[in-house]
């Protein structure tokens, strides 16, 4: 028989195949897609829990109690976000290894020796009764939902994996890692040690610099005392490389409230926009909760048993982060001929020890040995492995790194002070709620239904001694006494603000304390271009209405960029290009336009200006480049440039001595060639969002080349790392300019009149990838459009205990 006459067989073959691929999709979608209208007996539940949906996926929950919403909440949780509550159970016990292979390994060890899961157990055997009422209620929802679960999501099913029941520690832990992810002091920290080692404190002030306008913190020459006690430039670095990322500079929120006098309705309004990696699903789930006393509705985080950021009845509020000094590294000196031991300020005591198994995909099993000493977890375990430490030189002795967290404390979890914030009935009670709050430390906005507004910075700040000559800027040593916490602040002393005449209240992650304020809360604010922005707008008009809320949180003028375009400006372009861009750059405003090419040659020109005038000092590009994913040095460059300083701009690299005009034009020259490779030659067809895409990571999916199309989310976006309309790009990689950190969600509650409140995530409500609810939100997120926080559901699904 000839090819011709097969070819229509082996056509009709791979039809069919395709068909049957097809109709096996379809079966598997309509058996894992949620259930969500009729009726489901389930196990772990006393009465009746309805479940409301409407058409965007956001559910209303509602039952006989608190506790029977919160069962509900974790049932519609795992519904939606099983592979999320999956991820989030295996990042807070160090176990990503044995889903995703050796790639995750020196995650697992950085975060077995951190402890997180240790440090769950202890915080749950301390949690009050009311808070483990709920936290066991959110916990038998998910486990329901599980045991009447009817085929597995698709992320389940590729990777080979079965869900495993829900703990009250997995819920804990995973407040634990978001305190992680909005707290980094420990990086500077251990950064400052590194460049310690080859520059004086006074350069490493200049490339870390303070608040605008302040001086840095006066410490010792710790420069000098790391070279007397002949600490290694490996020292830490293991650890950097390993932990999961956190204190990513400019990765902040924005809130803002506004009185009564000062909106058209006469009540307050408060707009909310925290800015945190952007995932795939999102990092929020909408919900509404109702029972009797109980009206919530707003953001929740699958893992936890309650409405983060949202509105009752009665208030509204929202949080930024307030960026503390929570954290503080040790230096830990181990007993010379017994490596069990490490030196306090009464003699040497034992380390305590802690084995560790960790299982990985396809290897054998990983034993390591980690330990912790009266200041907290040994973090630089995580590399090694060695029970004795890292060394410093070989004559001198040897260190290990110890971490004081507030966080890890065993009384540190905030569900209890979660639970009364969602209750709250006015700006008072909502303030007395907010201190019990331990950690992440955060700026918190509320008003109520009778017009009152206020501030809160709430969480638990350290005390340090007035002899601690280092103020937690640098590792210490451990076996001195003056540089341990000597308590904490007292909560009714943290910052607030209740009902200023100026009739707003706003932050954005910069300084809230007034020069007057009498205790330390940090020295690593964000620089204060978001909330000058923000604050100008506000007073643009008299009187403010959802409307221009919205405006406000669409806003991309950056005042970073108007401050560095007067350089740039000055460039004397050699490449081919030169002149076109000149000219593009002579309109350019500094609004960071998705459309524009402006913005674009300024971010890459940066980029390259950057690099060369700090990467020599910090020891090349590769050491430059770990360090910029969490730091652009902005700030440090607007120094350099302001005094025109020949030291940095000088690359101790060469012979030649360059200077910084030569620098700008040169980075020019190179930013052009870049852009020229990447895009083409025509200036008319680069476009800023082209490259600065917002993407939404799927993990671990945006890591395989062939699934990551399907599993993350992109869009092109305007703004950079200091606009209101946030959106981070991290400067390295293949893809420098990608915006992976920005407004996660965005929110608008009127306190008059709760029909216009409003919300819209970065995703969508599911996350069941083939689902129209994956990237519903996807559109209207770019857009900066919403949808109603009290919207009504068309579709209910009725849960009640099974027999």
């Amino acid at each position: 028989m000839s090819v011709r006459n097969w070819l229509p067989r082996i056509a009709g073959v791979l039809l069919a195949v395709l068909g049957l691929v097809v109709l096996v999709g379809v079966i598997w979608w309509r058996v894992v897609a949620p259930v969500t209208e009729g009726g489901i007996a389930v196990a772990g539940l006393v009465g009746e829990v309805s479940i409301e949906r409407d058409e965007a996926g956001i559910p209303t929950v509602r039952g006989a109690n608190r506790d029977a919403v919160l069962f509900g909440l974790g049932f519609v949780h795992a519904q939606d976000r099983l592979w999320q509550l999956e991820t989030h159970r295996r990042i807070g016990s160090g176990r990503l290894s044995e889903a995703f292979g050796p790639g995750a390994l020196d995650n697992d060890k950085f975060l077995r020796a951190l402890g997180v899961r240790r440090a769950a157990a202890a915080q749950w055997e301390q949690l009050g009764g009311d808070a483990r009422a709920a936290v066991l209620a959110y916990t038998a929802g998910i486990n329901a939902f599980a045991g009447h679960m009817r085929a597995r999501p698709p992320e389940f099913l590729i990777l080979g994996l079965q869900p495993e029941p829900w703990t009250p520690l997995d819920t804990l832990a995973w407040g634990i890692m978001m305190a992680w992810d909005l707290g980094g002091n420990w990086t500077n920290e251990l950064l400052r040690m590194r460049l310690a080692l080859s520059l004086p404190v006074q350069r490493i002030n200049e490339l870390l610099p303070p608040y605008p306008g302040e001086k840095s913190l006066a410490t010792r020459d710790y420069a000098a005392l790391y070279r007397e006690l002949k600490i290694s430039g490996e020292l830490g670095k293991q650890a950097l490389l390993d932990a999961p990322e956190s204190g990513v500079e400019g990765v902040g929120s924005n809130n803002w409230v506004v009185a009564g006098s000062h909106t058209v309705s006469g009540k307050p309004l408060l707009a909310n926009d925290p800015h945190l990696k952007l995932t795939a699903p999102a990092l929020w789930y909408f919900a509404r909760l109702e029972a009797p006393g109980l009206k919530v509705a707003g953001a929740t985080m699958p893992g936890l048993p309650m409405v983060v950021l949202g509105q009752n009845d009665r208030i509204a509020w929202g949080f930024t982060n307030t960026n503390p000094d929570v954290q503080d590294v040790y230096l830990e000196q181990i007993k010379p001929d017994d490596a069990s031991r490490y030196r306090t300020p009464e003699g040497w005591a034992p380390f305590q020890s802690f084995a560790e198994t960790i299982r990985v995909k396809g290897q054998a099993d990983v034993s390591l040995t980690v330990r912790a000493t009266r200041h907290g977890p040994v973090i630089s375990d995580a590399g090694t492995a060695m029970v004795a430490g890292l060394s410093g030189a070989a004559s001198g002795p040897t260190y290990a790194l110890a971490l004081r967290w507030t966080a890890l404390d065993a009384d540190a979890a905030s569900i209890d002070a979660g639970l009364a914030i969602s209750g709250a009935g006015s700006v008072g009670e909502f303030v007395n709620a907010a201190e019990k709050y331990k950690a992440p430390m955060q700026n918190m906005v509320v008003a109520d239904v009778d017009g009152n507004i206020g501030f809160i910075a709430a969480g638990r700040i350290p005390l340090r001694r007035a002899d601690n000559d280092l103020r937690g800027q640098a590792p210490a040593p451990g076996w001195e006494a003056r540089y341990d916490w000597d308590g904490f602040l007292v909560a009714d002393k943290t910052p607030r603000e209740i009902n200023p005449p100026r009739g707003w209240i706003a932050t954005a992650n910069h300084r809230i304390t007034s020069a007057d304020y009498p205790h330390y809360i940090t020295s690593e604010w964000a620089v204060p271009y978001r909330q000058q922005r923000i604050e100008t707008l506000l007073k643009e008009r008299p009187q403010h209405d959802k409307e221009s809320l919205r405006r406000i949180q669409t806003d991309v003028v950056s005042l970073a960029t108007q401050r560095l375009l007067p350089w740039l400006r000055q460039a004397k372009p050699a490449h081919a290009l030169g002149a076109t861009a000149m000219q593009r750059l002579t309109a350019f405003d500094g609004e960071m336009r998705a459309g524009d090419a402006a913005p674009l040659i300024f971010a890459a020109w940066a980029r390259e200006l950057t690099r060369a005038v700090f990467a020599d000092e910090m020891g090349g590009d590769d050491a430059y480049l770990r360090q910029v994913g969490r730091s652009d040095f902005r700030a440090a460059l607007e120094g350099v440039l302001e005094r025109n300083d020949a030291w940095w701009c000088d690359d101790k690299a060469t012979p030649a001595v360059e200077t910084c005009e030569r620098l700008i034009s040169r980075s020019l020259d190179r930013a052009l060639d870049e852009l020229q490779q990447r895009l083409g030659p025509d200036l008319a067809r680069w476009q800023w969002g082209a490259v600065h895409q917002a993407r939404s990571e799927h993990r671990p999916f945006s890591k395989v080349k062939a699934l990551a199309p399907w599993f993350e989310l992109r869009t092109a976006t305007g703004g950079d790392n200091y606009t209101v309309n946030v959106a981070r790009y991290h400067l390295k990689g293949d893809e420098p300019y990608l915006n992976e950190h920005a407004a996660s969600l965005r929110a608008i509650y009127d306190l008059k009149d709760t029909v216009n409140s409003s919300v819209m995530h970065s995703s969508g409500q599911s996350g069941l990838v083939l689902a129209p609810e994956y990237r519903g939100f996807v559109g209207p997120w770019t857009a900066v459009r919403d949808l109603p926080l009290w919207g009504k559901g068309n579709r209910i699904l009725v849960l009640h205990g099974a027999k």
